[in-house]
C-alpha cells in the first residue's frame, strides 16, 4: 500500500500574501507598492531589485497579510487593487497611461482594501465569472430542454425532470443555463436547505451569460402593503425561497400573507426543487405541507426519523397551489424518487461520483484544461476497533459495534460527558497512534502498520480540518469538553469548532460562524463537531476529511454528508508567475468509519440505490470502488478490499432479522397512480395477480379504479380549494388504506421468493435470473403464479427491480455463507457463465447447446 498511491504528498510551502512597501525613491514619495506573492515576502521584494548589494535595503516593507478568506478561497492584489480604488485611493499610471501597483495610501488603508475583500464587505458586484459548461452540464442541459419542449401537458399533468447529480455538478449554474435555453423569466428555487442560497445568488449575479437578470430572497424582499414584491416584472427574475416558508400554512391552513403574490401574482416558468431527496421525503417535512402535523422543522438530524415504509412522498406537485409550466428536480441522492418508479428513463438524467471520475481520469488533453482536475478522489478507510474498546457497545439490531451507544453521554453543554468517557478516552489516543494496545501490535507489524489519522504523516498533512458526526448535540458538547482535558494535549493545536445547537446558528448564519473561527485555514487546523448542521448543501474547501461518529439510517444520509469533504480546494497563480496556474491542494478526501460492517453495508446500498440497471449489487459495488478505493483494518493490517470482500464485511452480522426486513419492506413494490394505471390497462397483468391467493376475492379491479378515482377526487379539490380540511383528510385516510392493503399483498407475495431460491439449485444474484426460466415448475409452486406472469408484473413497474435485485444478492450470499458454515458447498462445482442478467454454470449450457444443435450447426469463431 503505498503512501503515494492514497496519502499524496502536500506542498506545505505555499502560503499567497498580500504585502505592501515603500522605496526611498523620490518619485515614489507617500506612496506604496501593492503586489501578490506566494513566497516569503522578504524574497519576493528583494527579488524586484535585482542589482542590490548584500547588505543594501533601500526598501521597508509594512504589510505582510494573508491572501486567504475563511472558506479557504484565495485572492490577489487585482481584487485589493480595485477595493483600493473605490475607497477612492489613487492608483498611478506609467507614462503609457498603464495602470501600476503603485498607490498614493497608507498602510491602515491597504488593510482595510485586504479586509473588504477578504470578508466580501462592499466588494462591487461587477460580473466577473465568464467560465462555461462543462460537458455533462451540456449534456442535462440538451436532455431536460428536448424532454420539456417533446413533452406536452397532457390532462394537467405538468412536465417534470430529475437531475440524479452528486455535489459538485454545478446545478445552479447549469438551471440558470437551462432557463437561458428555454427562454424562462420566472423562476422559483425552493429548498429545504436555505443555507445554499449563496450558490444560487453567486452565479446568477456574478457570470456575464446572466446579465439582466435578477436575484430575489425571500429573506430580503421588500413588499408594499399589498404584499406585493417590489421586483420589475419586465426582467427576468430568480426568486429563491424555502419549502417550509412558501409551501407552508398559516394556523387557519391559508397561505402566508408575504407569499400570495407567488401564488396569486405570478404564473412561474418553471419551479426548481432544490435538494429533493431532503425536503419531500422526510417525515418531518411533512409539517412543510400539512398544517396537522406537530412535528418541528429545526432540520436536525432528520434523516435518522426516515420510515423506509413510508411509500407517499409529502410534496405532489398536482396539488401544489403554485402555477408553473415546468418542475424540475435537484438531487445527489434521489434514491426514493428513483425507487419509487416516480421518475421513468426519460425523465432523469444522472451524474454520479463514478462518472465525473471517470471523466477526471479518462480527459483528453487535446480538448483543453482538464475541467475535473481538481476534484479530489474520495477515499474510504475503515476500522475495526480492539475489543476492550468496543465490548460496551456492541448491542443493536445486527449485534456489532453501535456507534450512538459508544458515544453517548449524560449532562448537557458544559456538563455533557460521555458515559463510557474511558473507552472514548482510548479511542483518541488511538487515532493518534497513542494507544498502548495498538502500539504494541503495531511495533510486530513494522512497515505494515495501519495508518491512523492523526498519526500518519502524510494524512496529518492533508487533515488539518475535519468534520466530526455525531448523533446528538450533547455528543458534540461532550466530545468539546473532552478535547479540552489535559491528557489531550496533542489536540490543543486544532480549534475545536462546535457547529451543533442553537449558539451554533443556522443556515446561512451557521456557516458564516464556522468560516470566521476557521480564519485562514492554510495557517490553522481545526476540528468541527455536527450532528447534522452544514452537512447538506454546504461548502467547506478546507475540510478534508470526515469522522462518521454516529449510525446514520440510510446510504442516502451518509453520502451526502460524506460528499461534503470532496469540495475542490485550490490555489491560484501559486509562484506569481501564471496567473492561470492552480496548485490542488486537495488530491484526495478521507472518509474515516470505525463501525466496518456498517460503513460497507452502506457503500453496498449507495453503489445499487442510484442505479436503474439489472446488474448485480457486486458489479455495481467493482464499478464505483475503482474510483472510490476502500482500506479496511481488520485488527491486524490494513488492506485494500475488491468488491467481493467490500461484500463479505457488508454482508457480514446479517441475521435472519435483516434479511426478513429487506424481503418486508415497502421499497420492493411501487403503488403509485402511475403503476395502478397501467395495471388497469394490462388485462393479462390483472389476470396474473388474480391467480395469486391473497388477492383471490378482492375484485381487483374495482379496488384500483377506486384508488385512482379518489386520488384524482383529491388532488381536484385540493387544486380548488373547493373542499374542508377535514373532508380531505379523510379521503386522504381512506386512500391510504386501500393503497397500503394493495401493497401489504403485494409484499407478501414477495416473501415467497427466498423460498424459492433456497429451494433452486441455481445462484440468484437479480431479478433476471429468477425471470428467465431456470426452474418454472418450482417456481409456479412455491409461488402460485408463472414466471411468464410474474416478469409481467415486473415490466409494468409494480416490482422495483434494483431493490429486488439487492435483496436476492444479500440472500444468496448469506445462504452460501450459512450452508459452507455447516460444511456444504452446493456450488464448489460450478463453473459459471455471465455474472449480472443471469448466472448459469457451463454444464447447463452444454446441455442447451446440445440440444439446439441437434437442428442448426453451432459456429464458433
Amino acid at each position: 500500500m503505498p503512501n503515494s498511491e492514497f496519502f499524496p504528498e502536500r506542498d506545505l510551502s505555499i502560503f499567497p500574501k498580500i504585502y505592501a512597501y515603500k522605496d526611498n525613491n523620490p518619485k515614489h514619495k507617500g506612496l506604496l507598492k501593492v503586489g501578490y506573492t506566494t513566497q516569503d515576502v522578504a524574497t519576493r521584494v528583494r527579488q524586484q531589485f535585482p542589482t542590490l548589494a548584500p547588505n543594501e535595503q533601500p526598501y521597508k516593507i509594512v504589510l505582510d497579510e494573508s491572501a486567504v478568506r475563511a472558506d479557504g478561497t484565495d485572492f490577489t492584489d487585482k481584487v485589493v487593487h480595485k477595493m483600493l480604488v473605490s475607497l477612492g485611493v489613487e492608483q498611478l499610471q506609467d507614462a503609457n497611461g498603464k495602470k501600476t501597483e503603485w498607490f498614493r495610501c497608507a498602510k491602515k488603508d491597504v488593510l482595510t482594501a485586504i479586509e473588504n475583500v477578504r470578508t466580501n464587505t462592499n466588494v462591487s458586484l461587477e460580473r466577473c465569472y465568464s467560465f462555461g459548461m462543462r460537458p455533462e452540464q451540456e449534456e442535462a442541459v440538451e436532455k431536460t430542454y428536448n424532454y420539456f419542449k417533446e413533452t406536452k401537458q397532457e390532462q394537467g399533468k405538468i412536465p417534470r425532470f430529475l437531475w440524479n447529480c452528486k455535489m459538485r455538478f454545478g446545478k445552479t449554474f447549469a438551471t440558470y443555463q437551462l432557463a437561458k435555453k428555454m427562454n424562462w423569466r420566472k423562476v422559483l428555487v425552493l429548498t429545504f436547505k436555505p443555507a445554499v442560497e449563496d450558490a444560487w445568488e453567486e452565479d446568477l449575479t456574478l457570470h456575464r451569460d446572466f446579465e439582466g437578470w435578477q436575484f430575489i430572497s425571500s429573506r430580503r424582499i421588500t413588499q408594499n402593503e399589498n404584499n406585493s414584491p417590489d421586483i420589475d416584472f419586465n426582467k427576468p427574475f430568480v426568486c429563491f425561497g424555502s419549502f417550509q416558508d412558501y409551501l407552508g400554512k398559516t394556523d387557519t391552513g391559508a397561505i402566508k400573507p408575504k407569499n400570495q403574490w407567488a401564488f396569486r401574482d405570478v404564473h412561474w416558468d418553471c419551479v426548481v426543487l432544490d435538494e429533493y431527496h431532503y425536503g419531500a421525503w422526510n417525515e418531518k417535512s411533512q409539517s412543510t405541507f400539512d398544517n396537522n402535523s406537530q412535528t418541528n422543522q429545526e432540520g436536525i438530524n432528520l434523516p435518522e426519523q426516515e420510515q423506509e415504509n413510508k411509500f407517499e412522498k409529502d410534496f405532489d406537485q398536482d396539488t401544489c397551489l403554485i402555477s408553473s409550466d415546468h418542475y424540475l428536480y435537484l438531487s445527489g441522492t434521489p434514491f426514493r424518487a428513483i425507487n419509487s418508479g416516480e421518475f421513468i428513463e426519460e425523465q432523469i438524467y444522472s451524474w454520479t461520483y463514478s462518472d465525473e471520475q471517470k471523466a477526471k481520469e479518462e480527459w483528453d488533453d487535446e480538448k483543453g484544461k482538464n475541467p475535473y482536475r481538481s476534484l479530489p478522489r474520495l477515499v474510504m478507510m475503515t476500522y475495526q476497533m480492539p475489543e476492550d474498546i468496543t465490548n460496551i457497545a456492541e448491542q443493536g439490531e445486527y449485534d456489532e459495534f453501535d456507534l450512538n451507544i459508544f458515544f453517548s453521554t449524560t449532562g448537557e453543554g458544559d456538563k455533557a460527558e460521555f458515559v463510557y468517557k474511558d473507552e472514548v478516552q482510548k479511542w483518541l489516543d488511538m487515532i493518534r497512534g497513542a494507544y498502548t494496545k495498538t502500539i504494541v501490535a503495531n511495533l510486530k507489524l513494522k512497515d505494515e502498520k495501519p495508518p491512523m489519522p492523526f498519526s500518519h504523516t502524510r494524512l496529518l498533512q492533508n487533515l488539518s480540518h475535519t468534520l466530526w458526526l455525531f448523533h446528538s448535540v450533547n455528543a458534540c458538547y461532550a466530545m468539546r469538553n473532552l478535547l479540552k482535558e489535559k491528557q489531550n494535549n496533542f489536540y490543543k493545536d486544532y480549534k475545536v469548532i462546535l457547529a451543533a445547537g442553537a449558539k451554533a446558528g443556522v443556515g446561512k448564519e451557521a456557516l458564516s460562524k464556522l468560516r470566521n473561527q476557521m480564519d485562514n485555514p492554510l495557517e490553522t487546523k481545526t476540528i468541527t463537531l455536527s450532528c447534522g448542521k452544514l452537512t447538506t448543501g454546504v461548502t467547506v474547501k478546507p475540510w478534508t476529511g470526515i469522522f462518521m461518529l454516529c449510525n446514520l439510517s440510510s446510504a442516502e444520509t451518509y453520502f451526502q454528508t460524506a460528499f461534503r469533504v470532496q469540495s475542490p480546494w485550490t490555489i491560484q497563480n501559486p509562484d506569481s508567475t501564471d496567473p492561470n496556474k492552480e496548485e490542488i491542494l486537495k488530491k484526495e478526501a478521507y472518509i474515516f468509519d470505525f463501525a466496518p460492517n456498517r460503513a460497507l453495508r452502506q457503500l453496498a446500498n449507495y453503489s445499487s440505490g442510484l442505479n436503474t440497471s439489472s446488474e448485480s449489487t457486486e458489479k455495481l459495488v467493482a464499478d464505483l470502488i475503482s474510483f472510490l478505493p476502500v482500506l479496511a483494518y481488520d485488527g491486524s493490517s490494513m488492506k485494500q478490499l475488491d468488491a467481493s470482500g467490500v461484500m463479505d464485511w457488508a454482508v457480514s452480522g446479517t441475521t435472519a432479522t435483516l434479511l426478513a426486513k429487506k424481503w418486508q419492506s415497502a421499497l420492493l413494490v411501487n403503488v403509485t397512480n402511475d403503476v395502478l394505471k397501467k395495471l388497469l390497462n394490462n388485462e393479462d397483468a390483472l389476470k396474473a395477480l388474480d391467480e395469486i391467493e391473497m388477492f383471490r376475492g378482492l375484485n381487483l379491479k374495482d379496488n384500483v379504479e377506486t384508488i385512482i378515482n379518489i386520488s384524482e377526487h383529491v388532488k381536484k379539490v385540493k387544486q380548488e380549494g373547493s373542499g374542508t380540511s377535514r373532508e380531505i383528510s379523510e379521503e386522504d385516510k381512506a386512500l391510504k388504506k386501500q393503497r397500503r392493503d394493495i401493497q401489504e399483498k403485494l409484499i407478501k407475495f414477495a416473501t415467497r421468493l427466498p423460498i424459492f431460491m433456497y429451494l433452486t439449485d441455481y445462484r440468484e444474484e437479480t431479478l433476471m435470473d429468477i425471470i428467465r426460466k431456470i426452474e418454472p415448475e418450482l417456481f409456479r409452486k412455491v409461488s402460485g403464479l408463472s414466471i411468464d406472469d410474474f416478469n409481467t408484473l415486473v415490466d409494468i413497474g409494480l416490482f422495483n427491480s434494483q431493490k429486488m435485485n439487492d435483496a436476492i444478492y444479500y440472500f444468496r450470499r448469506y445462504e452460501d455463507s450459512s450452508l459452507e458454515y455447516a460444511g456444504i458447498n452446493r456450488h464448489a462445482n460450478d463453473k459459471k457463465e455471465g455474472y449480472f442478467d443471469t448466472v448459469i454454470n457451463k454444464e447447463d449450457i452444454k446441455r442447451a447447446q446440445s440440444k439446439f444443435s441437434g437442428d442448426k450447426v453451432i459456429k464458433r469463431r
